[in-house]
């Protein structure tokens, strides 16, 4: 990743002659670097005083922003998963990649007027990034939220039929429906003993309908493989019904 450096050169007559020295001293002459003039326009700077009682909120400023472009560039990882190599290509600063913002950046004259002092800017940024702290907690807990309700659904989905909801699974048609005589059974059988179940079903009680046990569904497995999730059949399980009749 490119590393950049920005730097305050000692000033000479003008601000081009000190680019142009500067320019000489890293690039002409050893390559050390390339630069890029990083503009900012000329602020109400105020009286000593002023910028000394300023010095001591831009440190936790500047060590807050910082932290909370972290969390932006953190909270971006999380929700791309498996794409994180395109983290870099969905951070972006005024709708361009950073690289481009830092190498051309321009100051916005709109957000930040020159003509307020240097604490009035400093405590516009503050609120701004406060506001964008505040959007990300909110946008964050809404995903996570989201996030664990569909994995609280892929569990039930996955789950064993003992616990996880049937309804995707069942038809009507798999019932013997507003009867007073007869009700409906689930079973799950494994495969080895399906011959047996069929066997054995009806003396399983005295009241069991004979023949009347049917295939319903072959269970299905997820798993995850790569981190890609996929869908297979597996032979070892059917869920069956059967019929019996009820004790009046």
């Amino acid at each position: 990743m490119t590393e950049f450096w920005l730097i305050s050169a000692p000033g000479e007559k003008t601000c081009q002659q000190t680019w142009d020295k500067l320019m000489v001293a890293t690039t002409r002459t050893n390559n050390l670097s390339t630069n890029h003039k990083f503009n900012i326009p000329d602020l109400k700077v105020g009286t000593l005083d002023v910028l000394v009682g300023l010095s001591d909120e831009l440190a936790k400023l500047d060590t807050f922003v910082e932290s909370v472009v972290k969390k932006v560039a953190q909270y971006m990882a999380d929700v791309l998963e498996d794409s994180r190599d395109k983290v870099q290509e969905n951070l972006l600063a005024n709708g361009v990649d950073l690289v481009t913002y830092i190498t051309r950046f321009q100051w916005d004259m709109a957000k930040y007027p020159i003509k307020q002092s240097l604490k009035n800017i400093s405590e516009i940024v503050s609120k701004q990034v406060t506001q964008i702290d505040n959007d990300l907690k909110a946008r964050a807990s809404a995903y996570n939220n989201l996030k664990g309700n569909l994995q609280n659904l892929e569990r039930k989905n996955a789950g064993s039929l003992l616990t996880r909801s049937l309804a995707d699974i069942v038809k009507k048609d798999d019932f013997v429906l507003d009867s007073e005589y007869l009700v409906t059974m689930l079973v799950v059988v494994p495969k080895t003993n399906y011959l047996d179940w069929q066997k054995t079903y009806e003396t399983l009680a005295e009241m069991v309908v004979p023949r009347s046990t049917k295939y319903v569904h072959l269970i299905l497995h997820k798993i995850n493989i790569n981190n890609k999730k996929l869908i297979f059949v597996t032979d070892k399980f059917f869920l069956l019904n059967m019929f019996a009749h009820i004790l009046v």
